[in-house]
């Protein structure tokens, strides 16, 4: 092992250097190869541009099998690069997703396991742990600009600020969502702030943040630069202007029209991005990563998760599996679609690595640098094990072979993925030893995990009987018919209709909703 790991220390001319993949059990921090690479002379570092979208299915652009919905933009960076068909994030949810994308840790490490609710009832702590070092801090350290444009959901005091978290800049919004239109703007809490500034955005919030992405870029164009575009489309509240929804005329369905014109809108976003990034003379050194931040919430938005079974907020493979491309002109293969698992929390090392940048064992990262396994230098596999944990909601998947538990189901579920992509067989009876093996390497690492620091609690948990404004609009929002009740068509996640639904007659009033939320919630 020494010999192989000084032999990858020597490559000095390349722009990368591997680190080691995880321990094959997840039983203890994946060590790291603290490797440097070193730049030629007349070589500029990279630069890296991460493209987060929000409740985008696994199926839901025209790579990913989508066929009423044209994402050429989208694509375009799994076609000149790498499309991760096995690609996950940490988790079925936004927030704690996101704070494993930026420090390359399992969230539930530090505490960040669920979503803190709206602003006016999120737990005084909540916030992205001032402990852990983001992929913005490293980035900077290593001379780049660095850049967020959308969507936080990591903290809503002062001292959580994208600005106070490596991000040299900040236009966006630090809450879970937001509207898209002037008009509505009221309607979502959490205003649109440039640094730490209020304003008012007269334009669709999608061509907002393109805009901005751009103007970022270019103001940047003479050093290395890191930007992390983190669009709210395709998240509710569905709202999208004429110019797109003029696209889909022939799409008679309101809601599917209104997400199709929506997700239309973020693909000209991204292609304002690719134009710039060649307008610059820098498409060749860049890195771009795409991803979404978890599956897609299915009747909702109709978003699609096919093949995979479930939807945002579960730990079937429809919550977790996501769209997830890299792009390296001249670095990593084109064209490639690589099956093996990776995870988000990968961005973080592989990142850092192309930077120049080191990664030693005293990190503590869970990702690992995926460059040398796309260009086939590391024949091996990224991560031989995945884990998940949201409350009493986990999942650990193990070469082909997946558990999963989900609150109010009976027993834990056992399936294989190469065989049963929809897990639709529960092999937990046929193949008991199978199910213990992976109970065993999960209890194993969920012993090494913290506290959560906070569960979601609704506006009513903290309010007066009546309940909270917030809780109220997202009812309303929900409420397609505004009958004033939620059918399971209109909150479409069974187990947890099932127990809001307190009297049985199939559907849900606002005061079964307060009752439900005033203990502790650990979903969306």
């Amino acid at each position: 092992m020494s010999e192989r790991r000084n032999a990858r220390i020597k490559l000095t001319r390349r722009d990368f250097l591997t680190i080691s993949g995880a321990a094959a059990a997840g039983i203890a921090f994946p060590s790291a190869i603290a490797a440097q690479a070193v730049p030629g002379p007349n070589k500029r570092k990279p630069n890296i541009v991460l493209i987060l979208a929000d409740d985008l299915g696994y199926a839901g652009l025209g790579v990913q099998g989508c066929t009423d919905i044209r994402t050429p933009n989208i694509d375009s960076i799994a076609k000149n690069g790498v499309r991760f068909t096995n690609g996950y994030v940490s988790c079925p949810l936004c927030s704690p997703t996101r704070a494993g994308l930026l420090t390359g840790r399992y969230q539930q490490r530090f505490g960040h396991e669920f979503n803190p609710g709206p602003e006016s009832s999120a737990h005084p702590d909540f916030g992205l742990p001032l402990t852990e070092v983001t992929i913005a801090d490293r980035l900077k350290s290593l001379g780049y600009a660095t850049g967020i444009v959308g969507k936080w959901h990591l903290g809503y005091k002062p001292q959580f600020h994208p600005q106070k978290r490596g991000f040299d800049e900040f236009v966006g919004f630090l809450a879970g969502a937001h509207s898209y239109l002037p008009a509505t703007e009221a309607r979502m809490s959490g205003s649109i702030l440039r640094g730490t500034e209020a304003m008012n955005e007269p334009e669709y919030l999608t061509d907002a943040f393109a805009r901005d992405a751009v103007s970022f870029m270019e103001r940047h164009k003479s050093v290395p630069f890191f930007l992390y575009l983190a669009f709210n489309a395709v998240h509710t509240p569905l709202q999208a202007t004429e110019k797109y929804l003029s696209r889909f005329s022939a799409i008679t369905d309101g809601t599917r029209r209104t997400h199709a014109a929506m997700l239309s809108a973020m693909d000209d976003a991204v292609g304002a991005v690719l134009a710039k990034l060649r307008e610059i003379e820098a498409e060749k050194n860049t890195l771009i990563f795409f991803m979404s931040d978890n599956g897609g919430p299915t009747r909702q938005t109709t978003s699609s998760n096919a093949p995979l079974r479930g939807y945002k907020g579960q730990m079937f493979e429809g919550g977790i599996r996501v769209p997830f491309f890299v792009q390296w002109k001249g670095q990593v293969p084109s064209g490639k679609i690589y099956d093996h698992p990776v995870t988000s929390l990968d961005i973080y090392p592989t990142a850092v690595v192309a930077a120049g940048g080191m990664v030693p064992p005293d990190w503590k990262l869970d990702g690992v640098n995926l460059v040398p396994y796309l260009t086939g230098e590391n024949a091996g596999q990224p991560h031989e094990t995945l884990y998940w944990r949201m409350g009493a909601n986990h999942a650990i998947r193990h070469a082909d072979w997946k558990l999963v538990v989900e609150r109010g189901e009976p027993r834990p579920r056992l399936f294989n993925l190469a065989d049963d992509i929809g897990e639709k067989n529960d092999l937990s009876d046929k193949v008991p030893d199978k199910a213990k093996e992976l109970d065993t390497l999960w209890q194993t690492w969920n012993a090494q995990l913290a506290q959560p620091k906070w569960v979601r609690q609704a506006a009513s948990a903290q309010g007066p009987a009546s309940g909270g404004e917030a809780l109220q609009l997202r009812f309303r929002a929900l409420d397609r018919n505004n009958d004033g009740k939620l059918t399971s068509e209109e909150f479409p996640r069974p187990q947890v209709f099932k127990q809001m639904d307190k009297d049985g007659d199939g559907v849900v009033t606002f005061s079964e909703t307060q009752e439900h939320l005033r203990g502790p919630v650990t979903r969306e």
